[in-house]
């Protein structure tokens, strides 16, 4: 019986492997031409080829879940087209063991995420958009098409990047008053940490003074604010690339600043969650191939797979943004599409068993 389990582990894990191949593959060319628009200043080729190398963990979690569901649609199907899984279903193997053989590499992928997405992808994200934003000359331009926005008070920023050793470049800050009038924007080539504070250089201020502007220009100017390098680090990257860990911290953060942390929120149930949604989709695999695709062609089973992968990440993808439009809770957005497939595969291996 160990031999059987050992020989199903082998197929659907080297299916999920070798889907996972594939995908990275052909992401890795298309975001590699993709770059090559953005190349200019000192963002070269070279650059662009570093860029995507940092941001390789990221990609390899996001596919992740496709790998598993499936790595394991192939690696079962091509067992049942060759009548193995009937043969080892002959000799006495359960539905539930073949099951819990397949679930294995399912498992290993789903720690193998949860490692990516916590401890590897994120660094290596903000490293990625640091790079790019600094190359593409971020302290030269004032609010720049890269970089991020950000609210503290009446004072609104943007940052046009973010270096994990406490620089800032491209610091643009706009006050306002309780009227939302502006009062005065400034703008600094650099930021550095120092401690408790941020040193701004080069900075250059416009104070608006009822018809009049007077213009300042300083080397260097003492900046207040609750932003530290940690909380930056968060803000820099998109809510979906951030650790769980970030992603609690810095919603947490919004809250106390009475803004809006539903993305955040939301970001950080999905990466929770995500281990859950993927065992289910390689259940909803499984149950396909004992099920309704038991006899088809492999050509057909994959684009099934394909259709219901699609169907599940696009009912999270509508559930999501319906929850911060509508309000109700991003848990429910998350939980929702995987509690269907839940269903639909209990009730196919149901009628399967």
């Amino acid at each position: 019986m160990r031999k059987i389990d050992r020989y199903v582990m082998r197929n659907v894990g080297g299916a999920m492997l070798l889907v996972m191949v594939v995908v990275l593959s052909l992401d890795l060319v298309f975001a590699f031409i993709a770059e090559l628009d953005d190349t200019r200043n000192n963002y070269q080729i070279l650059d662009a080829l570093w860029y995507i190398a940092l941001t390789l963990p990221r990609r390899v979690y996001d596919y992740l879940p496709l790998g598993a569901f499936m790595g394991c649609l192939v690696g079962l199907g091509a067992m049942a087209s060759s009548s193995e899984l009937t043969v080892i279903r002959a000799a006495g193997v359960s539905i539930k063991r073949i099951v819990w053989s397949a679930m294995k590499p399912a498992l290993v992928i789903v720690l193998t995420g949860v490692l990516v997405g916590e401890y590897l992808a994120p660094p290596a994200e903000r490293a990625a958009q640091s790079y790019k934003a600094v190359a593409l000359g971020a302290g030269q331009n004032v609010a720049a098409a890269h970089g991020v926005w950000h609210r503290e008070g009446n004072v609104f920023m943007h940052l046009n990047a973010v270096q994990a050793n406490g620089v800032l470049h491209g610091v643009s800050l706009f006050y306002f008053n309780d009227q939302r009038q502006l009062t005065k924007a400034g703008f600094s080539e650099r930021a550095v940490y120092q401690g408790d504070h941020w040193l701004l250089k080069n900075t250059t201020t416009t104070h608006l003074e009822g018809d009049s502007t007077r213009r300042e220009e300083q080397q260097s100017q003492r900046w207040d604010t609750g932003l530290s390098p940690d909380v930056l680090s968060v803000l820099i990257v998109k809510p979906e690339n951030l650790s769980m860990s970030g992603l609690f911290t810095y919603a947490r953060y919004l809250g106390e600043q009475e803004l809006n942390g539903a993305p955040y929120w939301l970001a950080f149930w999905k990466k929770t969650l995500m281990p859950l949604g993927t065992g289910v989709m390689v259940l909803v695999a499984i149950s396909f191939i004992f099920g309704p695709l038991r006899s088809v062609t492999m050509g057909f089973r994959v684009f099934t797979g394909l259709l219901v992968g699609l169907l599940f990440k696009y009912m999270q993808d509508l559930l999501g943004p319906m929850s911060l439009v509508y309000g109700f809770s991003p848990l429910l957005a998350v939980i929702a599409p995987i509690a269907v497939n839940a269903l639909v595969g209990a009730v196919l291996m149901r009628r399967a068993a």
